[in-house]
């Protein structure tokens, strides 16, 4: 476990990372006793001084829940991070891709939630009741720490990659439709590069926020109504450049799409 006092400097040090858009060495290297409780401590000092900046927490992502993404970290158990009303970006938008490092996307669903969810015992049929829809939704991934060698230790400190998300198509009542066979369609300028289909998050993306609400309640917190989950992502990140148009079709749930400049 680190002090007080490391725990501080590395939460600096990945703020002024996020500020001059750079990266910092790999947290494992510089702190090898370094465990996960301490990562998701520097994670809570992150999101406690945003909220004290003004930022409004408005929901968590899950990150690292389908072997494809853990095949491409070399990472083999969730994580989550938060979420921030000014990180969201609806259908359509174009984002300035220089307030980012390391710029990534992946293809999820959203779930938003009309009830609170408590852990411990938070089951899949828990997460369907508590859910008012799910909706297509991108991950942009950022990271402010250097991405060879990674842990997860490094990853949930980062805020486990969350750069922003956007959101779009149709909303969909969960009860209505079998979630483990939504598919997308991943296009990048008008090419297709990756396709996938929600079960690989778990095999039903709905385990994945059940795991949430379970893990937050061992850090004593919980999922609140109206607040957003990005559930996992069922491809591989794709790298994305200034100029690139990002286009995802979930068939009947509809497409998101968003511009980089």
């Amino acid at each position: 476990m680190l002090t007080e006092e490391q725990l501080t400097k590395i939460a600096d040090d990945l703020a002024e990372a996020e500020a001059k858009r750079t990266m910092i060495p790999r947290l494992t290297a510089t702190y090898p006793d370094m465990t996960v409780e301490d990562s998701y401590a520097v994670q809570n000092m992150w999101r406690a001084r945003g909220e004290a900046a003004g930022r409004r927490l408005i929901g968590r992502k899950i990150g690292l829940t389908s072997k494809v993404m853990q095949e491409a970290t070399g990472i083999t158990e969730p994580d989550y991070g938060a979420i921030f009303a000014d990180q969201v970006y609806e259908n359509g938008s174009v984002i300035e891709h220089s307030q980012y490092s390391n710029v990534r996307i992946e293809v999820e669903l959203a779930f938003v939630l009309k009830d609170d969810l408590t852990g411990p015992n938070t089951t899949i049929f828990d997460v369907l009741r508590a859910t008012e829809y799910v909706v297509p939704a991108l991950e942009i991934l950022s990271s402010r720490i250097e991405m060879e060698g990674r842990t997860i230790v490094d990853t949930i400190s980062d805020n486990a990659a969350l750069g922003a998300m956007v959101y779009g198509g149709n909303p969909v009542d969960p009860a209505s439709i079998d979630l483990r066979w939504v598919s997308a369609l991943l296009y990048r300028n008008e090419q297709i590069e990756d396709t996938g289909v929600a079960a690989a998050v778990l095999n039903h993306p709905a385990n994945g926020v059940a795991w949430l609400a379970n893990k937050l309640a061992a850090h004593g917190g919980s999922l609140k109504a109206g607040e957003i989950i990005l559930a996992g992502s069922f491809t591989k990140p794709m790298w994305v450049h200034p100029g690139d148009t990002v286009h995802a079709d979930y068939g009947d749930l509809g497409a998101v799409t968003c511009r980089f400049v």
